[in-house]
């Protein structure tokens, strides 16, 4: 089975992000909810502003009103990122140096930067655990992806959906 050897061989396109207002339960349900390391934290022009782990949500609960606290007030301020065609190894290298489980590959457009991709300790054990290359197809650059306007689609869809339930009593 040949390995992936470089980042772009085995990150996931696509960044799970936040808003700098979103409560912290609401940053833990998305961690729980979609089996995640970390989320991007973005501010108003949506630049990368941050990152929240699963290890600064579990420093917050220790300090007093933890549950009126926003992405922005909890978030670690600097973006640990690196570029796709660096080897597997290194990026290994830097999360371990940085003492981070989660890199962001960023994308910069129309004068914005935000992260497109990601790798993280999951990548890597799915795949040291990997039997064959089948294992690993959802992964990397060449991985099948959604459509953009698919993704669009449901996304409004969904967003629709939450603008028309009655509030809860």
């Amino acid at each position: 089975m040949t390995r992936p050897q470089l980042v772009r061989d085995l990150m996931t396109v696509g960044v799970p992000t936040c808003a700098a207002s979103t409560p912290v339960s609401d940053v833990a349900r998305l961690l729980l909810d979609l089996d995640l390391e970390a989320v991007a934290v973005l501010d108003r022009e949506g630049h990368a502003a941050g990152v929240i782990s699963q290890y600064e949500l579990v420093q917050v609960y220790t300090r007093d009103g933890w549950q009126s606290l926003t992405a922005e007030q909890v978030m670690r301020e600097d973006v640990p990122q690196i570029p796709p065609e660096i080897p597997l190894t290194a990026a290994i290298q830097i999360m371990q140096d940085q003492g981070v489980r989660v890199l962001f590959l960023m994308h910069h457009s129309d004068g914005i930067s935000y992260p497109a991709a990601v790798i993280t300790y999951r990548h890597v054990l799915r795949l040291l655990a990997a039997r064959d290359q089948t294992e690993l197809k959802d992964l990397g650059i060449h991985a099948a992806r959604e459509a953009p306007l698919d993704t669009f689609i449901k996304r409004r869809d969904a967003a629709r959906q939450r603008a028309i339930r009655p509030p809860e009593e």
